[in-house]
């Protein structure tokens, strides 16, 4: 079988990237009766079903996801060819779905976020920030393309890559009674009163690990607040209603302004890995294997 009789693999790609032969047909400016024509027509010539069709949303079967693989590699090589001949590149339009916990998605994603809106200003990027548990939801159920998270979990589908470290820090009020000290006993951390992130958090699940591996339960800990976000979190601890153990990098400013001061807590490592993550069962479309592109040089 000769490559010239794959026909309408840009309207496979389009279909596979978008979920829906009716997205691709309104990308393609065709009717949805067409682009289940052609798919069919492209799954005569495999001899395979490409996509399982489920509530109005379609999925690559295991044929169409290895397909999609050398379509995408074919169309954007004729993209480049088109390119290098005449000099004229198709804009890259499209959305691109990103969902991230609090400290990615604070402090990590907006100049990268930038930098692919001056290259691709008709991409419409949308970000949702929550904590690592509601990205992962995101992705298992389709909602978002690329995830930004502080912990690893859910479904054998998702894909990790670490694209970041980071720290977590014991933070304190800068009049607090242990303002002189610089570091502490995991006894001693224990006996404080500790404001913590929301159930679901990276932050809060890598303190629990971390306590967990020397044998320290977390219910150990004096917990007196917790709070849904890392501001809610630094202006409790302003008000000096107990102390937080948050990313350095959450806490940065206040820490150059002095308004807190951080304590090492002696034998408890709190570092941590962040990752892109994706899931294995969706196609990518164009605008976040640019984003992922740009993640890597930026990285």
């Amino acid at each position: 079988m000769s490559a010239k009789s794959l026909p309408n693999l840009e309207t496979f790609a389009e279909a596979a990237e978008r979920g829906s032969f009716t997205a691709a047909a309104h990308q393609l400016g065709i009717t949805q009766a067409a682009v289940s024509q052609r798919i069919q027509q492209l799954e005569t010539v495999i001899g395979t079903p490409l996509f399982r069709r489920h509530a109005g949303r379609v999925t690559l079967t295991d044929a169409g996801r290895r397909l999609h693989d050398y379509a995408r590699r074919i169309l954007d090589l004729t993209a480049e060819a088109v390119e290098a001949i005449t000099g004229i590149r198709d804009e890259v339009g499209g959305e691109l779905l990103v969902a991230a916990s609090s400290v990615p998605g604070q402090h990590l994603l907006p100049p990268v976020l930038a930098a692919f809106h001056n290259q691709f200003p008709a991409v419409h990027v949308r970000v949702s920030v929550s904590d690592t548990e509601a990205v992962v939801r995101e992705l298992e159920q389709g909602h978002a393309h690329l995830g930004f998270v502080g912990g690893q979990g859910g479904s054998s589908n998702l894909e990790y890559r670490r694209f970041a470290s980071d720290e977590l820090v014991l933070v304190i009020p800068r009049n607090h009674p242990w303002k002189r000290k610089k570091r502490v006993s995991v006894a001693e951390f224990l006996t404080l009163p500790l404001i913590q992130r929301e159930r679901g958090s990276g932050s809060r699940s890598c303190l629990e690990r971390s306590l967990e591996r020397l044998r320290v339960a977390p219910t150990s800990l004096n917990v007196v607040l917790e709070l849904g976000s890392c501001e809610a979190v630094k202006e409790a601890v302003f008000q000096r209603v107990g102390v937080a153990v948050l990313s350095r990098r959450a806490v940065e400013n206040e820490l150059k302004a002095r308004r807190l001061k951080t304590v090492q807590i002696e034998g408890l490592p709190l570092d941590r890995d962040l990752f892109v993550v994706r899931n294995r069962m969706q196609v990518l479309p164009a605008p976040a294997r640019l984003f992922l592109t740009l993640l890597t040089r930026e990285s």
